[in-house]
């Protein structure tokens, strides 16, 4: 055949994510209705009751705002910040891949603070970028040190930087004082702070300050905290000056109406929200204490999910999902020992640590 993609998109393999891969069930002649998913970091306490039944009513048969206006003011409201200053998008992945259509040109060096969250090197390369990487350490419990951050910066001078604070998959959550430092030597480039987890951590900082620069982003997520995978729902804050550059390389109608109206509704539920995310907290630590207990090793994490080093990770995932317990292998961060878990019910936590101890009986993992 002639006609190639780009030397960009040729060789360019889709990032790995956790989720049900319904074409694995099938093949394992597993029903997808009836395994326990800890590999996505989603709240599962959410949506709020009455949301399902609101999406019902809503007008299909019109096109959804392209700028997303009434979600827009209600963010506004919420968060004291101009309507103008927020960009929505079909979850924070779209927007990620708009910064990078928009902003990076071939050959630019965009910093990625690894293991991290596999759609930030894939948005560079379909730009033509070049990911320039710091590899956090096994024995720092997989917390970047800062200080080598910057020596990238002056050796490279990227043209942007991606931090996923809490990072995806560590849980790590770093201070506004390292975010400044990597700020500071970034200069008039551009840094993007992904806090697509933020409200699972319980003692945060507030970064939407740091967006009065001319040269920061900062994104959100309502998929992860409002419990909204199937309906794809993110936004950025920035400056006016980004948000105006960046909407015009927006599809328009890119974020469907129900989304929009779920997201107005679930803006609304602050006390549910609340009351979901202590019981995420409690499930996480009684998932902690009892993995610990059986002799695993669980690294500390300020997030709701964390790393358990736990062998071959791509063993033990499928033998886990032949139970009907689904985990995320860390592989694809370059973690092959490590397996990622996110807290479900209490009840539904209780049956993965029944599971685990009967396979440790039966010696079938090793902890």
């Amino acid at each position: 055949m002639s006609l190639r993609p780009k030397r960009a998109i040729a060789g360019l393999k889709n990032c790995v994510h956790g989720g049900i891969n319904h074409a694995e069930l099938k093949a394992l002649g597993l029903d997808p209705n009836k395994i326990l998913d800890f590999s996505v970091c989603t709240n599962p306490f959410m949506p709020p009751p009455g949301i399902k039944e609101k999406m019902s009513a809503i007008p299909v048969e019109q096109y959804p705002d392209s700028r997303a206006t009434e979600l827009r003011e209600r963010l506004s409201e919420r968060l004291g910040i101009s309507p103008e200053n927020i960009l929505v998008g079909s979850g924070t992945t779209e927007l990620i891949r708009l910064i990078a259509l928009t902003y990076f040109r071939q050959g630019d060096a965009v910093l990625l603070l690894e293991p991290t969250y596999g759609e930030y090197e894939i948005a560079c390369r379909l730009a033509g970028a070049r990911p320039v990487k710091h590899r956090a350490r096994e024995r720092n419990n997989f917390t970047p040190k800062i200080e080598e951050v910057g020596g990238l910066i002056r050796q490279h001078h990227p043209r942007a930087a991606f931090i996923c604070n809490p990072n995806n998959p560590t849980g790590k959550y770093l201070s506004r004082n390292d975010i400044e430092k990597v700020l500071d030597g970034m200069g008039d480039n551009l840094l993007i702070l992904d806090e697509a987890y933020i409200d699972f951590v319980e003692t945060t900082w507030n970064p939407f300050d740091l967006t009065e620069r001319d040269n920061v982003v900062v994104l959100r997520s309502m998929t992860k905290d409002y419990g909204l995978p199937g309906l794809r729902l993110g936004y950025m804050v920035a400056r006016k000056e980004i948000i105006d550059s960046l909407r015009p390389a927006l599809p328009p109608w890119n974020v469907n109406a129900i989304a929009q109206k779920v997201g107005v509704a679930v803006l609304e539920k602050d006390e549910y929200l609340r009351q979901s995310l202590q019981q995420v907290r409690e499930a996480k630590r009684f998932l902690i204490t009892e993995l610990a207990g059986l002799g695993f090793k669980v690294l500390p994490s300020d997030a709701n999910y964390f790393l358990v080093k736990a062998g071959n990770a791509t063993e033990r995932r499928r033998s886990l999902l032949k139970e009907g317990i689904m985990v995320r292998d860390c592989t694809s961060f370059g973690l092959p020992e490590y397996i990622r878990i996110s807290p479900r019910t209490l009840p539904e936590c209780q049956r993965f640590i029944e599971v685990i101890g009967k396979m440790l009986k039966a010696g079938e993992y090793q902890s």
